[in-house]
């Protein structure tokens, strides 16, 4: 497209530590620089031309592997005793996995150690990753954002595919569990620091050869040639809902009283509109560009009509959604809506 072209330090401005973990990572950083983009081992370029429509060949028939979950007897790994229950904040159990995302982040090994806002999801850390006590490592967003692994594992038996990007992976729940049900995984998320979590947790798993891992922006990474090149099957899209606070509609942090209003089960609508870093109906568009089955993780009081009208000009035939409502226990966490041939009735789009 007749755009200049440089090299540039794909670690510019990141710590030390954070330096030293992605380093030892096989991470991927793309940096939208001059449409330039580097590889830890090696520089790339990339041409972030914007595809503003989807490439008719995307929504052509497509064959869809068997559904199958590895198992721990895939991996060669082997894994040692958990931590006892008593150890101070930052240090791990003799005989853990050594990863250097150990420096970036505490390890609460007791409830003693855990800052008061945390102590709510510190309680639920095995329903997070049932292998917890191993060592996996969360940052402060972490631990409100990453998907129940459950709930990884229900939506990941559903997105069975070749290749599947996870938009947003965070600390990698969702990414640990679609390495289980899919051939590869491309892993994406704009901070390092989540970035080298979520290999650290991905390599507890045993999976870790299995993603790769991207340190970037999904907007920029989906508009670039590099994004067609990888053979995307599904996408799943997983953004920021606004913090901890977002089911009262409200960029501020939830108060007392509002809590206590949510517990009860009462709580307004939220709106596509409140999806960062752009509207969730353009990030879907964007999705759909790059393949026709998407899953979509939203909160659980989004507004069923929004949803529905995603696909309402939607240019590929009967297309529509299934919204599926994710319970832990008898809470409704969340809902994820399939599209595309990820929907019940809609699988001939795979065949």
């Amino acid at each position: 497209m007749g755009r200049s072209r440089k090299a540039i330090s794909a670690f510019a401005g990141l710590t030390p530590e954070i330096k030293e973990a992605l380093r030892a990572s096989s991470v991927t950083v793309v940096q939208p620089v001059s449409s330039v983009a580097a590889v830890v081992d090696e520089p790339i370029t990339l041409d972030y031309g914007i595809a503003d429509e989807p490439d008719p060949s995307l929504f052509a028939p497509a064959q869809r592997p068997a559904k199958r979950r590895r198992t721990d007897e895939d991996n060669s790994s082997e894994l040692d005793e958990a931590p006892s229950s008593k150890k101070p904040a930052h240090a791990l159990s003799k005989g853990l996995i050594p990863s250097d995302a150990t420096s970036l982040v505490p390890f609460y090994a007791s409830e003693d150690d855990v800052p008061a806002h945390l102590q709510k999801y510190w309680c639920q850390r095995d329903r997070l990753f049932s292998r917890f006590s191993e060592g996996c490592l969360l940052d402060e967003e972490g631990w409100y954002s990453v998907t129940p692994e459950r709930v990884a594992n229900q939506i990941a038996d559903r997105c069975a595919c070749n290749v599947i990007l996870d938009a947003f992976c965070g600390v990698g729940g969702n990414a640990i569990a679609f390495a289980q049900t899919c051939e590869r995984v491309i892993a994406i998320d704009n901070s390092p620091t989540r970035l080298a979590l979520a290999r650290h947790n991905a390599k507890i798993y045993g999976v870790a050869d299995r993603i790769e891992f991207i340190l970037g922006d999904f907007l920029d990474f989906a508009r670039s040639s590099a994004a067609r090149k990888r053979g995307i099957d599904v996408v799943f899209l997983s953004p920021p809902w606004g913090g901890p606070s977002y089911l009262t509609s409200s960029p501020t942090k939830a108060t007392a009283a509002a809590a206590d209003y949510l517990d009860a089960g009462a709580h307004p609508e939220y709106s596509l509109s409140s999806i960062l870093p752009i509207h969730g109906a353009d990030l879907f568009k964007l999705a759909r560009t790059l393949t026709p089955h998407v899953a979509y993780f939203l909160p659980r009081n989004t507004d069923p009509a929004e949803i529905s009208g995603l696909v309402k000009d939607e240019p590929t035939g009967a297309d529509g959604v299934e919204i599926e409502e994710e319970w832990m226990g008898n809470k409704l966490k969340a809902l994820t809506c399939y599209f595309g041939g990820l929907a019940t009735g809609q699988e001939t789009l795979w065949q």
